[in-house]
């Protein structure tokens, strides 16, 4: 039997609410007494909506924890929800150029802000250059073929280029918080006290996140990690850190950047690999194992966004003092 692929199925879905004109007409009033439906791309994303949204909004994630937004289509049944979303929270995957444009031919009415407005973005990590105490070593294609040394310019930081993470920054998402709450009270504004309110009491939540982090850290002599795949760049950025990635571009290091790899984590006292589920913990292992060091799984998708980061730093500091 021939097997139908989520994302045909997905497509046909999104075909068929054109045909029949599912989705309000634009410009239709909303109404005032079921709860905005909003959707988010990653699960994080969704858990500040419904911080700021309260009892006003009803939030899905297009991506479940677990799952990889790289390589994430949607099911059929969220394309048939999103036709009749007031809104999307939107923070620069792939998959959101691939669909969100189909899914707007459904939903005219639909407003999509992008988390990442006001923010200055950052580079995804170039091809990783690693200095260590041989020299230099280069991530490697799986067939050994050494990526050329490469510094990002001008030409690099198109949307492609720019790491979207920007959620792994509590000062960060006090300014996503910002956006979300203006978008809803455009949405509804006789819920604007409310919003506001909520908004407040989130971002005073954030700022206690942000100071407890920065304490945990002062003391932290080696201010290099090491990550599977570099989903905390902004993280690091805002805490003066600087992550090694494993991987690069999805792609596993090859032998001589691994042995690199290992150098580098001996050389900075790198004790434990941070892994997430979505991705294979294999090369992570090998290099633990090398060094006598320890695999950690810590999930940036998770809903939990401030126990995450308070997993994420007690994993980078080390153990408390008595």
């Amino acid at each position: 039997m021939m097997a139908v692929r989520a994302g045909s199925a997905a497509l046909a879905v999104l075909l068929m609410v054109v045909a029949i004109g599912v989705s309000r007409p634009a410009g239709a009033a909303d109404p005032g007494d079921r709860p905005l439906s909003v959707f988010t791309t990653v699960v994080p994303l969704a858990t500040f909506v419904e911080r700021i949204g309260g009892d006003q909004v009803q939030v899905q994630a297009m991506v479940r924890s677990g799952q990889n937004p790289h390589a994430y289509e949607p099911s059929p049944r969220q394309v048939a929800a999103l036709a009749d979303a007031d809104l999307y929270v939107r923070v620069g995957m792939s998959l959101e150029d691939a669909w969100l444009p189909r899914i707007r031919a459904t939903n005219a009415r639909m407003r999509v802000l992008d988390a990442r407005d006001n923010i200055r973005l950052r580079p995804r990590d170039a091809a990783q250059v690693i200095d260590d105490a041989r020299g230099r070593a280069d991530h490697a294609h799986d067939d050994g073929t050494p990526n050329q040394d490469h510094a990002p310019t001008h030409a690099d930081h198109d949307h492609e280029a720019m790491d979207n993470h920007v959620w792994t920054s509590p000062p960060l998402v006090k300014s996503m918080g910002a956006g979300i709450r203006d978008a809803l009270i455009a949405l509804r504004p006789d819920q604007a006290d409310a919003f506001r309110a909520n908004y407040d009491r989130f971002a005073a939540d954030l700022d206690a996140l942000d100071a407890e982090i920065r304490a945990r850290l002062a003391p932290v002599k080696e201010r290099r990690f090491m990550v599977f795949h570099p989903a905390w760049g902004y993280f690091a950025e805002t805490y003066g850190l600087t992550q090694i990635s494993v991987e690069y571009e999805g792609k596993e290091p090859g032998a001589r950047a691994l042995a690199g790899l290992i150098d580098a984590a001996r050389a900075n006292a790198v004790a434990v690999v941070l892994v997430q589920p979505q991705f294979s913990p294999r090369a992570a292992e090998q290099i633990a194992a090398a060094i006598g060091g320890r695999v950690e799984s810590v999930d940036p998708l998770a809903a939990d966004y401030f126990a995450t980061l308070r997993r994420l730093t007690d994993l980078i500091a080390g153990p408390a003092a008595p």
